[in-house]
């Protein structure tokens, strides 16, 4: 049951919410369980009650409190009934309040001849400046000595309750400070206490302005914090990982190895070697890698997964490479099986177009181990798949699988020898570089490699900015690329029409460019297709049958179609600034000089603006990344790497880049020489997180 302090607010206790008082139910959906819960428990703004303002200097966009005499108050009936009230304050000021939906409670409360006190957002009215729904009290009372803070809350749950459970938490909860003396000076750090007390209470004296964006020394101690215990936590998942054990596969010098490396048309680039010799050390190691890889669209990520897989299966393990969709994943099949299978490595294909007998017969060899590296889509973590020996697991755009998916493929590679555990080695792969600040928060418990050079004889790629207006251009140029031998991509954002988004659809694009252009060869691709139709069409046009692709962003990834020179985006303004970058990366593959036509519909938000401008201004995904972090934060880099979980509550990647730094600091000398501070630390801001960070 929920205790109760002697000012009647509930606390909840450790047990299930579902057993616990109504109000306990409800701060229970908030997460608030503990005292320790309440006093992070932090607003969201505050509102100042400390003054009152006269109506005369009130003005329109802003909030204000006032005070005054209900002069008239009656119920209308316009369109629906409404309670409008009219205060004059003792300069004889007027100032008009309205509800559209009242209680008879408040008809009563603004009885003409009431003094009443006001606190609302201004508006211009018809008749002048008036508050809508505002907050309402007895007027003449005591002024609050402090700001108020305003917390977000759940259905049934007022401010008032919720400020009584938070008061009565700060009464009970342990503010000792977590960190040492010497942390705290270093970084120049109020204590813990007063920050808390400061943030749930602020004096009269302390500015809104700090507050609000969250500049005040009390927040640059609660966003230390949580940046701190986000990194220790980090660094305990990267140490946990450590002590656990992996097969080491370390046949660097096998015959496997420099087959593939002699057996390439290409060389490799620098940064290549480089990431090939991080991989190559970390397989070598009794601990199971991690490792990120990242590289922009085009820079080579698959032959650096050939090496990583072909050294695993050197040492007599199997490998398995895992990629989102069935497109990306046979590419990859196709690239693998051209460079290993000549070399004796026998490479499998499951996926869930393969069915009957050929699919029981890759995973059988997948089960005896016949098959050494096994290639394909969600299908490979299907009960019914048994591996021999896996042990190296390959997941492209890592980001595209949910931590379930990618923790179900890692067990497919654990085994027990006596009372140890084996688990394989892990390599993530994204083509979606992420930048500095997101890698240091976020990844921090990875080991990041990442290719930051294309290879020689890539074409750079043009963008254009073309209004909707000019498609007659656009389709001469099509018509002029087809004549001379090249290939086209035309992506549309939708497969069928939408009355809520009316964007030009890739089945009726088709139609038309079929239509425009009765010459030219135009083939159609989608999501909606069944995978062995998707595969036909995707062949058609590498083998030249098919002259311009219309595709949903079922090619954004992994098509790779030398020939192909332009790329047209329909409705540009309705993609995302990593999927744009994507796209573009889809040509600009052989020697041929290449375009990429974003075509968009006037006018454009702000957003979409400032996303065009970005592509149209570099072709660096590394700055892209950047800028697209800017815009949409760190949720379109994790993906659903935080299965839907918050991310930061009280810092921000855009505006605290410096304090992630120092946490960063920090964490490495707790753990060094204050691991009992580090244990606390952790204790007041990760419990019931940890999972989530670790995933």
């Amino acid at each position: 049951m929920a205790r109760k302090s002697a000012k009647g607010a509930a606390v909840p206790s450790a047990g299930k919410a579902s057993t616990g008082s109504l109000v306990e139910r409800r701060l229970a959906r908030l997460g608030l369980h503990q005292p320790a819960d309440f006093i992070v428990h932090l607003p969201i703004r505050y509102e100042d009650e400390t003054r009152i303002v006269p109506i005369a200097a009130v003005v329109p966009g802003t909030t204000a409190q006032v005070e005054g005499e209900v002069i008239r108050s009656e119920v209308e009936f316009r369109s629906r009934r409404q309670l409008h009230a009219l205060i004059q304050d003792e300069n004889g000021d007027q100032l008009a309040l309205r509800w559209l939906h009242f209680y008879p409670s408040q008809q009563k409360q603004l009885a003409v001849g009431n003094c009443v006190r006001v606190r609302g957002e201004v508006r211009s009215g018809f008749g002048g400046s008036e508050m809508v729904h505002p907050k309402v009290s007895v007027g003449g009372r005591p002024l609050a000595s402090a700001l108020t803070p305003v917390y977000s809350t759940t259905d049934g749950l007022s401010q008032a309750s919720l400020r009584k459970a938070i008061d009565t938490a700060l009464g009970r909860a342990d503010l000792s400070d977590t960190l040492p003396d010497e942390v705290c000076s270093q970084y120049g750090l109020i204590p813990f206490r007063q920050a808390i007390r400061v943030l749930h209470h602020p004096p009269a004296d302390v500015s809104c302005a700090d507050l609000a964006e969250r500049e005040h020394p009390a927040w640059r101690r609660i966003k230390f914090d949580e940046l701190l215990a986000q990194q220790l936590s980090l660094a305990a998942a990267r140490a946990a990982r450590r002590s656990q054990q992996a097969r080491p596969l370390a046949n660097v010098g096998h015959a496997l190895l420099q087959g593939l490396r002699s057996s390439l048309p290409f060389t490799l680039t620098a940064a290549q070697e480089r990431v090939i010799n991080e991989i190559s050390a970390d397989l070598s190691r009794s601990f199971p890698m991690h490792r990120l890889l990242q590289g922009d669209v085009g820079s080579g990520k698959t032959i650096v997964a050939a090496f990583a897989a072909a050294q695993a299966i050197a040492s007599g393990s199997q490998a398995a490479i895992m990629a989102p969709t069935e497109i990306l994943a046979e590419q990859h099949f196709s690239k693998l099986s051209a460079w290993l299978q000549p070399l004796g490595v026998n490479v499998a294909w499951l996926a869930g177009s393969l069915a009957g007998k050929a699919r029981k017969a890759s995973m059988a060899a997948a089960e005896s181990g016949e098959a050494q590296l096994v290639v394909g889509t969600q299908a490979l973590i299907q009960d019914k798949v048994v591996f021999s020996s896996l042990g190296l697991v390959i997941l492209d755009e890592q980001h595209r699988f949910g931590v379930g998916q990618r923790l179900q493929l890692n067990r497919k590679g654990e085994e027990n020898i006596g009372r140890q555990a084996y688990i394989p080695h892990q390599l993530n792969m994204s083509a979606t570089p992420i930048p500095r600040t997101l890698a240091m928060t976020f990844f921090a418990d990875l080991d990041v490699s990442a290719i930051d050079e294309l290879p020689p004889g890539r074409s750079p790629v043009l963008t254009k900015l073309i209004a909707d207006s000019r498609r007659p251009e656009v389709l001469a140029s099509v018509a002029a690329e087809v004549r001379l031998g090249r290939q086209a991509y035309w992506v549309c954002p939708l497969v069928e029409e939408s009355e809520a988004l009316q964007l030009q659809t890739a089945v009726d694009t088709h139609a038309r460019l079929a239509a425009a252009l009765p010459d030219v060869r135009i083939g159609l691709i989608h999501g909606k297709l069944p995978a062995n139709e998707k595969q036909a069409v995707m062949q058609r046009f590498r083998d030249g049958d098919i002259d311009v692709l219309v595709a949903t962003t079922v090619i954004e990834v992994g098509v790779d179609v030398p020939n192909a020179s332009l790329m047209i985006v329909e409705h540009a303004e309705r993609f995302g600034l990593a999927q744009l970058h994507q796209l573009r990366g889809r040509v600009g593959r052989g020697t041929r000089e290449s375009v990429c036509v974003l075509m968009y519909l006037a006018p454009l938000s702000m957003i979409a603006r400032q996303r065009l401008r970005a592509m149209y201004e570099t072709t660096d995904g590394f700055e892209i990344a950047r800028r697209d972090l800017e815009q949409r934060g760190p949720g379109e880099f994790l993906g659903v790497r935080q299965s839907g979980q918050e991310l930061l509550r009280f810092a921000s990647l855009e505006t605290d880049a410096q304090l992630v730094a120092q946490a960063r600091e920090a964490a490495s000398m707790l753990r060094d020489h204050y691991p009992k501070h580090a244990q606390a630390h952790l204790q007041r801001w990760m419990r019931g997180r940890q999972d989530f960070l670790r995933s």
